[in-house]
């Protein structure tokens, strides 16, 4: 049994949920080249989730796996708790030792669950101000 291997939900996280999931989010922009989400900061788009590139084969160029969004987390510490807690929905890879993100499956979370990790994926790289445009739309 591969990491892969896991019990397929009848309901798929699409990529138009995500974007729904996004649009409420103050600041968020679409990227261009593939298919992630970030915020303006200091005159450059720092992503807060993306479509992981997975290494199929060894001897190519990674391609990109539309079935799996990576997304930031705070902490180290964060990501190890949410991997020793979830191994179903989340997993990693070598790429992403020591950095910040978890990656998903799109095809046994739930979107409930995507949206709560979108939401604290976003607050790791928004300014104060959208922070606070945030907080202001749930008064």
């Amino acid at each position: 049994m591969s990491q892969h291997d896991c019990i397929i939900t009848t309901e798929v996280v699409t990529h138009d949920q995500i974007r729904a999931i996004c649009a409420k989010l103050p600041g968020s922009v679409e990227g261009e080249e593939r298919f992630g989400f970030g915020v303006p900061r200091k005159g450059k788009i720092k992503g807060y989730c993306w479509s992981w590139r997975e290494r199929v084969d060894p001897k190519k160029p990674k391609v990109i796996n539309d079935s799996v969004l990576a997304v930031m987390v705070p902490n180290l510490s964060t990501k190890d708790m949410l991997l020793a807690s979830d191994t179903v929905n989340l997993f990693t890879e070598p790429h992403y030792n020591n950095y910040p993100a978890v990656l998903i499956r799109l095809d046994v979370i739930s979107e409930a669950e995507v949206e709560e990790l979108l939401i604290e994926a976003w607050k790791c790289v928004a300014g104060k101000d959208l922070l606070t445009a945030y907080a202001t739309v749930g008064e």
